[in-house]
């Protein structure tokens, strides 16, 4: 077999090549680890990973989820926010130490551990479910345009095919630089949506006494939302990018305390970063609860309305203007470029591990786009631009993605509860594999049940 040297070839004609490497070559083992023994050293050093694998949980989808929900339920689906992000949590801890620990990310652990056949069909649902991640990007970024700069919807989905520059730009500052980046363009998203919420005054008291789950949750179209939020934080993709970027810090493998000091703060990097996307998501669902509950449409949760809410003095209070409504199409606009980049990563990540072939970013990600841009298209044309079907379109890709997830959740807590694969000192402990297969088992569960019944809405 040729090695990689001769597989991986440097003439500009060629386009892919066979890749059978460390997952992001480009990149593992990148970081180099100071010796400092301080636990503020060493969190930082590890700290970067989490942020990118967190983008994923604030991304445009979640904003329409979380914004709808709470415009349409009130402060009911705080307790599905809740949830999907201890889920998260457990789940992510998982993927950054399978790849810590194997060296492999998701993707190449499924192909190593499973037959052909079952290798190709979780390769296709991982990239329809990277696609419909990707729609949920293009929406949120040709709405940010039209908002900002008054582009038609139709204008602004195809100039979405272009972010592939932005990435291009971005892959010549180094991994570090990219988690920097990423890590900034959070912090802005957090502060415009704290200071949005605090002029928005929601019931706090009510807000809270929701993070103990209702019964109201199960009715039909309560489930429909609250199964959007899963699908939109807890997302099968970041699974497999977090798999493979915990492995771009240097170090010792040979060294078991080297081993155990990054599994540690790998977890806490991803916690910490996990636990702030989780109240930029109560933010947005506060947002929306206190903004348009009861108004009596539910056409009120788009992103235009509430774009023109935050400039309404009947709805915002007197603090409303247009510097409000800006701030909220640049975090819009920040979110959706945010997930560009980590789910360009993921995209390469996928095709690498699943099927051995190595292609360049920019065409990696020009392909899904092209793909991702059709059925938001031609939804455009349909409907003659109304943003509320674009949101509708959005809310059922993040759905798409919670049916997807246990196809991810699966053989991710196979592999980690395996002693083979991850060793005695590593492998899951008992209660943590009895609460990801409880985790997985419920949600296919419900997965189950909602489209049962969206088949039976259509007769």
């Amino acid at each position: 077999m040729e090695n990689m040297t001769d597989n991986v070839s440097t003439k500009p004609t060629k386009l892919a090549g066979y890749a059978n490497g460390p997952s992001l070559e480009e990149v593992n083992g990148t970081v180099t680890i100071p010796k400092e023994k301080g636990f503020l050293k060493n969190l930082m050093a590890f700290s970067g990973p989490g942020a990118l694998v967190a983008v994923g949980y604030m991304d445009p989808g979640n904003w329409v989820t979380s914004i709808g929900g709470g415009a349409k339920y009130g402060y009911l689906l705080m307790s599905v926010i809740l949830m999907s992000s201890l889920i998260a949590m457990l789940l992510q801890y998982m993927a950054a130490k399978l790849g810590i620990v194997t060296q492999m990310d998701l993707a190449q652990a499924t192909r190593a551990h499973t037959s052909k056949r079952i290798g190709a069909v979780l390769w296709v649902v991982t990239e329809l479910a990277i696609m419909a991640t990707d729609i949920a990007e293009v929406i949120g970024g040709a709405i940010a345009l039209q908002l900002l700069f008054g582009v038609p919807l139709i204008l602004g989905v195809s100039l979405t095919v272009f972010d592939v520059l932005l990435l291009l730009l971005l892959t010549k500052l180094g991994f570090r630089k990219i988690e920097a980046i990423v890590i900034c363009l959070i912090t802005v998203i957090l502060v415009v949506f704290a200071y949005e919420v605090i002029i928005a005054q929601p019931n706090m008291g009510a807000a809270v006494a929701n993070f103990i789950p209702r019964t109201e949750i199960m009715h039909s179209g309560q489930l429909t939302m609250a199964l959007g939020i899963v699908g939109a934080t807890v997302m099968p993709h970041n699974l497999y990018l977090h798999s493979s970027i915990s492995q771009t810090r240097k170090f010792n493998r040979e060294d078991p305390a080297e081993m155990r000091r990054a599994v540690k703060f790998t977890t806490w990097d991803s916690n910490i970063q996990l636990f702030g996307a989780f109240v930029i998501n109560c933010l947005l669902l506060l947002l929306g609860a206190a903004m348009f509950f009861g108004k009596g449409t539910d056409q009120l949760g788009t992103f235009g309305n509430l774009y023109a809410a935050l400039q309404d003095n009947q709805l915002a209070g007197a603090v409303a203007s247009p510097l409000l409504s800006t701030l909220f199409a640049v975090a819009l606009l920040a979110s959706g470029q945010n997930s560009t980049i980590t789910g360009t990563l993921t995209g390469q990540v996928i095709m690498e591990g699943f099927i051995n072939l190595k292609i360049p970013l920019w065409v990696r990600r020009l392909v899904t786009r092209l793909i991702s841009v059709v059925p938001v298209i031609v939804c455009t044309i349909i409907y003659g631009g109304n943003e509320a079907a674009l949101d509708n379109l959005l809310v059922n890709s993040q759905v798409f993605l919670s049916i997807a997830l246990p196809f991810s959740m699966i053989p991710l807590t196979v592999f980690t509860s395996s002693k083979k694969i991850m060793g005695e000192e590593y492998v899951n402990k008992r209660w943590v594999t009895v609460l990801a297969w409880t985790c997985t088992i419920v949600l296919t569960l419900l997965n189950i049940q909602i489209v049962w019944e969206s088949i039976n809405s259509l007769f």
